[in-house]
């Protein structure tokens, strides 16, 4: 069986806690591995590892740090085959949707290239006689990423490009349950020449997590996962003085108007819906549908429903894998029942499915979904789609706004009056047009509102480079010897 190690000082090394997790293949529901869990004392050691190497890496210049970004950026464009089959077998998403998360991952790559640009400041000259000011960007230090079972390899790269082109050390806490990509990440690194400890991967549960959280070294964490662990690992770590941006649940909605295009809506709907088995952060989770247009709208995601290939992620006929677990293939399913309890519609029950090996659950659509189900309050992160009925616009947008979570929402209609006018309404921090999974691209930032985000800065981007960085403001002055004087007085610019 395959042994997972941690990543620290450059190399591969074992654990010396004496715990391990399992890690299975959900597609057959075998155990294919086990990983090192780490004590609170080798995350030391990995900290300590880090901090070394963040003192010479901040001394790199800005060409030397973009120089390896390229060079990094070649071989995972060369290799992503290699990290999409990786990601296919610990988490059991579909290969074609673990390539589309290794590219997405990549274009953060494509982004931090540019850190000479990126870092650049500002420069008043004569902002008083003979005294120039200027702001530059400095790096923080050793700071950490905690990353979610559902995107190993693109949320690692969300956080990692950016924080190691502004000049950081950076210590990536994996999940558990599919931690390989992260050790081959941390290999291409190396083999891109990063210097050692540059990058440092150590795997582990709670209590490495809390080790991060508390280590007086660590400078920033950032985090994505669900809100309660997220509210958790903000209030920690900034108690213990961190910067913080930690990413939680969403419940995001789509609204379909009565004048949308309705093949295209379906369309949209089971794509953002039952991509990734509903196991995204930016999955639809709840239509909207909004007057006449309900009833076409249902019949015709129902449809679709039956044309939908659920099977091992390795097979290209694949459109839907597995859940991550078996437990949390229970656990939707529990959410299954207590709809159909609480009076919900059930058009289509994913727990009708044949059985086979592994932790498969299929595409469930549930109608007359009202706002007290636990169907709709909850995030259930896996392959269940509610339809909440409304009669106007105005109702739509309301259930949105009073929605706990504001990760996403989006809006399918023909009229872009409408459009603008949801854009402009919404309480969300990513909104869609036509467009059901409405994620950033790389040159700008991912992160949501309300209790999606802990934190006041988005992720990646240009919030990424905030975050990771810390400003500095430097007044100037080099005045002639024979004009030096002794004056008490406040300064003045004038």
């Amino acid at each position: 069986m395959m042994h997972i190690a941690h990543w620290i000082g450059g190399a591969e090394r074992a654990g010396e806690s004496g715990r391990v997790g399992p890690v299975f293949n959900p597609a057959t529901g075998e155990q294919i591995a086990q990983v090192d869990l780490a004590s609170a004392a080798e995350v030391a050691v990995a900290v300590a590892s880090a901090e070394v190497a963040a003192k010479a890496w901040r001394e790199a210049s800005l060409s030397r740090r973009s120089a390896v970004l390229f060079r990094f950026r070649e071989l995972l464009a060369a290799r992503s085959g290699e990290l999409a089959a990786i990601v296919t077998r610990e988490h059991g998403k579909v290969l074609a949707d673990a390539a589309g998360e290794v590219a997405r991952g990549l274009e953060n790559v494509e982004f931090a290239t540019g850190v000479p640009h990126l870092m650049k400041g500002g420069f008043s000259e004569q902002a008083a006689t003979g005294v120039d000011v200027y702001s530059i960007r400095q790096p923080l230090g050793v700071v950490a990423g905690i990353t979610p079972f559902n995107f190993p390899a693109m949320v690692p790269l969300w956080m990692c490009a950016t924080a190691i082109a502004a000049g950081n050390a950076f210590v990536l806490k994996p999940s558990e349950k599919d931690p390989s990509a992260a050790n081959w990440l941390a290999a291409l690194w190396a083999e891109a020449g990063l210097p050692e400890g540059v990058f440092t991967v150590v795997h582990g549960d709670k209590e490495a997590v809390d080790a991060l959280l508390t280590h007086p070294d660590v400078a920033a964490v950032s985090f994505v996962g669900s809100t309660p662990i997220a509210k958790y690992v903000y209030e920690t770590g900034t108690a213990h003085g961190k910067r913080v941006q930690a990413l939680g649940g969403a419940k995001n909605h789509m609204i379909v108007l009565p004048d949308a295009e309705l093949d295209a809506a379906a369309d949209a709907a089971i794509s953002a819906g039952y991509g990734a088995a509903g196991e995204r952060c930016m999955a639809i989770s709840v239509v909207v549908a909004v007057g006449e247009i309900a009833d076409p709208l249902v019949e015709a995601i129902a449809a679709r429903l039956p044309k939908i290939k659920i099977g091992d992620g390795t097979d290209a006929s694949s459109e839907m894998g597995p859940l991550i677990s078996a437990q949390h293939r229970d656990r939707v399913a529990g959410y299954i029942a207590a709809g159909a309890d609480a009076g919900a519609t059930v058009i289509a029950d994913g727990r009708d499915i044949p059985d086979r090996p592994g932790f498969f659950l299929g595409a469930t659509l549930l109608d007359d979904v009202t706002p007290e189900m636990t169907v709709y309050t909850d995030e259930i992160f896996g392959p269940v789609l509610s339809i909440v009925r409304v009669d106007t616009y105005a109702e739509a947008v309301q259930l949105i706004n009073d929605n706990e979570y504001g990760n996403g929402a989006a809006i399918f209609t023909r009229d872009g009056g409408a459009a603008r006018r949801f854009q402009f309404d919404v309480n969300a921090g990513m909104v869609g047009v036509n467009v059901p999974i409405p994620v950033p691209v790389a040159y700008y930032s991912f992160g949501g509102w309300k209790a999606s985000l802990f934190g006041d800065t988005h992720m990646y981007g240009p919030d990424g480079i905030h975050f990771f960085t810390r400003g500095k403001v430097v007044t100037s002055r080099w005045p002639d010897p024979g004009t030096s004087s002794v004056d008490l007085g406040f300064p003045q610019t004038r």
